[in-house]
């Protein structure tokens, strides 16, 4: 079997997934569910979805344990000091800066946002990351050309 691509799943990219049937996070969340990805997330995604899906979808709390259950997802560890500081240096939102911090020293080949402000429009962050930084449909687009070469 071919070696799983690792993806680093933002907040914006779980929920997204989690509150629409359709579009690109949930197609990346049924290629988790069949083993074609493997799904990385931080501690810090998982306090801010939980947080999210309570005050917009509470009835999605059970959605989201079964999800990540489907979708084997990986919970990183907290970054190490020395990445955090560095991450805050190029992500200036606390939050933001710990899941960057996570996500750098995972070997993840994409890292999957639908954050503008962030991760997306974040040149410096974009330059300096060890792996691509995209919106869901990037990352499918980027998956299907690796996938036909």
């Amino acid at each position: 079997m071919a070696r799983k691509i690792k993806v680093f799943l933002d907040t914006s990219a779980l929920f997204a997934g989690i509150w629409s049937a359709e579009g690109g996070a949930r197609m990346m969340l049924k290629l988790g569910e069949a083993g074609v990805i493997g799904s990385l997330v931080s501690p810090q995604v998982l306090t801010e979805i939980e947080r999210s899906l309570r005050e917009k979808a509470p009835d999605s709390l059970g959605k989201l344990a079964l999800l990540l259950d489907k979708i084997g997802a990986e919970v990183l560890p907290a970054a190490a000091p020395g990445v955090l500081e560095r991450c805050q240096a190029i992500v200036p939102h606390p939050g933001d800066a710990q899941v960057i911090a996570s996500a750098w020293n995972s070997q993840a080949e994409y890292f999957v946002t639908l954050d503008q402000k962030h991760f997306l429009a974040n040149e410096p962050l974009r330059d300096m990351a060890p792996f691509i930084i995209g919106t869901p449909g990037d990352f499918l687009a980027w998956l299907r050309e690796r996938l036909s070469t």
